[in-house]
C-alpha cells in the first residue's frame, strides 16, 4: 500500500544560510549515506573504534581511518593491517556501546538537511544507503527527528557487498521502485562515490560541509575526497563552485557526489 509524500515536519534544524543546490528535473528520488552526510558522526567513530581498539594493543591511525571512512566497522576491522587476527565481534560491540551511549549528540550536516527538505517539498521519495549497521543508522536517524522523511533505510547487513560496490545504493532504488539513472544520491567518502557512480546515478559529494556536483566518471569527486585536509564539516554551508569563498579550515579524507533532476508527487510506500 502507497500514501502520497508530504512536506517535511521534521524538528531538526538546518540553517537558513545553507545553500542547497536546484534539484535537476528527471530526478524521481535522494538517496542519501548517514555517516558524514546527513550526520556529522566521523569524530565520534573514530573516538569509539580507538577506545574499542586500545585494549588489544592497537593504537588507531588518524589518518588510516581518513582514508577508508565510510565503511562499516566490521569492514574497517578486515582492512586494518593484522586485522584479521582481532576479536572482532568483541571490539564492534564496545564501539556500538559507546555510540548509542552517545547518539544523541549528533549533529545533522546543515547542507545535506536542506537538500532533503527540498526534495520532500518536491514530493520526491528519499532513502538512506548506509555502509553503518541498521543498529546506529537507525538510532541516529531519530535522535536527528528525521524518522519521517524517509520511506527505506538500507544498511549494510541488507546486502552482500558494502560500498564501493553499488549493491546499497541499488537496493534502496529498489525498495522505492525508481530506476538507478533518475536517482541523486548524495555522499561523503570516496567509497560511497564511487558507489553511487557504479548504480548509474546521479551523485553529489559533500565536501567540507558543502555540496559539490561531480562529473560523470567520478573523477572529480574522487580528487575532492582523496586531497590532503578535505573532510565533511557540520555548521560549514554552502555549495562548491556557487562562487562562496571556501572554509578557511579544512580536515582529513572524506566526501564527494553528483547531480541530478527531479520529478512532481512520487508516491512514498508505507512504513
Amino acid at each position: 500500500m502507497k500514501q502520497a509524500a508530504r512536506p517535511s515536519t521534521s524538528p531538526a534544524p538546518a540553517s537558513p544560510r545553507c545553500c542547497a543546490p536546484a534539484i535537476p528535473d528527471g530526478i524521481e528520488a535522494l538517496l542519501v549515506d548517514f555517516d558524514g552526510t546527513l550526520a556529522d558522526t566521523t569524530p565520534s567513530h573514530e573516538q569509539a573504534l580507538r577506545a574499542a581498539l586500545q585494549p588489544h594493543g592497537v593504537d588507531l591511525d588518524h589518518d588510516w581511518y581518513g582514508r577508508h571512512v565510510g565503511l562499516s566497522i566490521r569492514d574497517l576491522l578486515a582492512a586494518l593491517p593484522d586485522g584479521r587476527q582481532l576479536p572482532h565481534d568483541e571490539i564492534i560491540r564496545q564501539s556500538r556501546t559507546h555510540l548509542l551511549a552517545n547518539v544523541h549528540a549528533i549533529t545533522p550536516i546543515a547542507c545535506v538537511i536542506s537538500l532533503l527538505r527540498a526534495a520532500r517539498r518536491a514530493g520526491l521519495p528519499c532513502a538512506v544507503a548506509s555502509g553503518a549497521s541498521r543498529l546506529l543508522v537507525e538510532p541516529g536517524i531519530d535522535a536527528l527527528g528525521l524518522r519521517p522523511e524517509f520511506a527505506a533505510v538500507v544498511a549494510r547487513e541488507d546486502v552482500p557487498h558494502g560500498k564501493p560496490a553499488p549493491d546499497l545504493y541499488l537496493a534502496a532504488a529498489r525498495r522505492l521502485d525508481v530506476p538507478p539513472d533518475r536517482c541523486l544520491a548524495v555522499d561523503d567518502a570516496h567509497d560511497g562515490v564511487t558507489s553511487a557512480h557504479a548504480a548509474g546515478m546521479h551523485v553529489i559529494a559533500v565536501v567540507d560541509g558543502h555540496l559539490a556536483p561531480t562529473d560523470e566518471g567520478g573523477e572529480g569527486a574522487s580528487a575532492l575526497l582523496q586531497a590532503p585536509g578535505r573532510r565533511c564539516r557540520a555548521g560549514r554551508h554552502g555549495v562548491a563552485g556557487s562562487g562562496q569563498p571556501p572554509p578557511a579550515r579544512r580536515r582529513s579524507h572524506r566526501t564527494t557526489l553528483r547531480r541530478t533532476p527531479r520529478r512532481h508527487d512520487q508516491q512514498i510506500p508505507a512504513r
